[in-house]
Formats: C-alpha cells, structure tokens, sequence
C-alpha cells in the first residue's frame, strides 16, 4: 500500500523510472515585507486593516507556493506563511486554551506558552481555507503540515486534565476532525509535527495511541507522514514501526548521520522521508554532497520506500539559501535516479555502492 501511496505524487511528467520523491518539511522564510505588513496591522496608528493583512498572507502564500515550484519539488507547501508558532497557531483555535503572556524558553527566546483551562473542543476549521488556497495556487501536490497533539499538549500548561496523556488523547480527536475536514476538501498527504517526542522519548506509546485516534477514518490513499525532530532516536526504534503512518520524516543531516545504524536493525518497514540537507547550516549544500547523503538514505530503504526533504523547517534561514538548498535537493534527486536506472548504483540493504562497470 505505501509505495502505491507514494506513486500517487509521482509527476505525469517525471523522465526516470525510479522516483524519489521530493518536498519539504513546512516552514520557509517570510519575505521581509510580511513582517512589515504585520507590524502595520498591529499598530493602531496605521489603518492597515483585516482585509490588507489577510491580502499580505495570500500574496506570500502564493510566492512561497511558486517558489517551492521553481525549485522543482514534487510536493509543495506554502511555507506556513500564515502561521506564527507551532502550538500558537493552533492553540488560538481551540476552545479550552488561554494565553497569559510570553515565558523565557532558552536564552533571549520567549515562547506564549498557552494554558488548557477547560476541556478541548473544536471551535473553527485550522488548516482548511490554508490548504484550499494553496491547492487553488499550484498544480502540483499540497502537503498539510499539522502540529500534532502529543505537542500540542506537552508545550501548553495542562490545567484540566489530569495528565498530559489524557490532554493528547483528547486533541488527537480534535486534530482527526480537522484532518477529515481537509480530506474532504481534497488533502492527500497530511504531516503530523511531533517535535516533542525528540525531547520526551518514553513517551512513545501515548504518541502511538494519539495517532490511533487521529487515523481512525482516514482513508488509505490519503498518506500520513510523522515528522520528529532531531534526538535519541534509539529510544523510540524500533517501537515507532508500529505507529500507523505511512512514512517518518526524521532529522538525520543534523547529526551527520550518526544516528544511521539505528534504523537498520530490525528493518525499517515504513516510508523514510530523509532530512538531506542540514537547516543549520547557513549555505546551500553542492548537489554531490546531497547526492551523498541520499545515498545514506538507500543504506536504510530501497529507493522506493525513500522520500527527500530538508531536515526540518527552514525559516530560519536566509532565504536564497533556503531556496538553494531546496534546488540542490531536486537536482541531486533526478541524478540519483538517473543512477538507479543506469544501474550504477547497487541498492542491497545497508550497502548502496558504485557498479563495478
């Protein structure tokens, strides 16, 4: 079912037999004017209004969309340009949550850490009028990126509910309405962010069932992805193999790969979707070393089983280095393809090596 599920995305157009398919994580960087749109809205003294501010986003929207085209990805995003914090975003979405003002996370960073104050009810469409955008701006896949409820709960002052895995199992409910929203409004590839579990990783098995409640209902053709960020991912493999998703997009550049010989024993049976390039590194990988570190990939999956994609979010980052590694990345995809064609790459589990030709 998963390769099927995968092929899906395939370009009508696409040269190579082998396809690796290519996207991102989510975030991008916001052109500099959005934020100035944004300060104009929130100052009192401006007359910039709802209409402007929602007027700035679509346009970003739009930009960010085309640009993820131009660098040739298969699966477009349109960089979170509405969004402003992960668990925010949603939190202000959600009957139940309440913000008290920022708390000091690390250094000179201040998060709003929001408080669940009363039982979690799903108050608004999150996503849908984001994705109907986006889908009306390209005609390429959309992927929906959606901060998963594990997060969601973690990063929040739990106030109501007895545990924090009592609080997740509740928005698992909510998020698994939000996403048979957005496939009945036509999503076919959903990414659930869970950055927390990186960070919390004996945890899993509340992961594992909030994702149980999120699926229920979802149909098979639409793709479900988990992202988690960089950690100690000894502590949830083999475990996470049995979550039901379809791929795990996992933060493997950052570490330069050290973290490789984890997923090869006992083998790894999902989609791996690969962070290729590394988002703390301020300039854009060449193509041949992203060519390298897809290779890495094939050392863990066959090619079928492989996706491509940044480490993480990058918004972060300047953006034509943003937009450089995302062109680099669908560059050394199709070289890598053209090789696995050719044959010039054997692909045995754990051994990807140059034919002897």
């Amino acid at each position: 079912m998963s390769n099927e599920n995968k092929n899906q995305f395939r370009p009508d157009d696409h040269d190579n037999d082998h396809f690796l398919l290519t996207t991102v994580v989510g975030s991008y960087p916001k052109p500099k004017w959005l934020n100035r749109a944004k300060e104009l809205y929130e100052d009192p003294d401006h007359g910039f209004d709802d209409g402007d501010y929602d007027e700035a986003k679509d346009d970003a929207a739009r930009l960010i969309t085309q640009e993820h085209e131009r660098a040739g990805l298969d699966v477009v995003v349109d960089g979170e340009m509405r969004r402003n914090e992960m668990v925010e975003f949603f939190a202000h979405r959600i009957e139940g949550y309440e913000f008290n003002g920022p708390v000091k996370v690390w250094g000179h960073n201040y998060f709003d850490k929001p408080s669940v104050v009363s039982e979690v009810e799903y108050d608004e469409n999150w996503l849908v009028d984001e994705y109907k955008f986006t889908a009306s701006a390209t005609d390429r896949p959309v992927k929906v990126p959606i901060t998963g409820p594990y997060t969601l709960a973690s990063w929040s002052f739990n106030e109501a509910y007895e545990d924090d895995a009592e609080l997740a199992y509740a928005l698992a409910d909510l998020v698994n309405e939000e996403i048979e929203k957005l496939v009945d409004a036509g999503a076919r590839y959903i990414q659930i962010d869970e950055p927390a579990l990186a960070t919390t990783p004996d945890d899993h098995a509340i992961v594992g069932e909030a994702l149980e409640h999120i699926v229920e209902d979802i149909p098979e053709d639409v793709r479900i992805g988990l992202h988690v960020c960089y950690g100690d991912y000894s502590r949830i493999y083999p475990e996470i193999l049995e979550f039901p998703v379809d791929e795990f997009d996992l933060e493997l550049a950052n570490g330069d790969y050290d973290q490789l010989d984890v997923f090869k024993d006992p083998e790894f049976t999902k989609d791996l979707a690969l962070g290729v390039t590394d988002v703390h590194v301020g300039e854009a990988e060449s193509v041949e070393q992203i060519e390298e570190n897809i290779l890495k990939g094939l050392e863990i999956v066959p090619p079928e089983q492989l996706v491509l994609s940044p480490d993480c979010g990058v918004k972060l980052l300047p953006r034509e280095v943003a937009y450089g590694k995302m062109a680099n990345m669908v560059e050394a995809a199709r070289n890598v393809e053209e090789q696995l064609d050719a044959g010039e790459i054997d692909v045995e589990r754990g051994a990807p090596t140059p034919a002897d030709d």
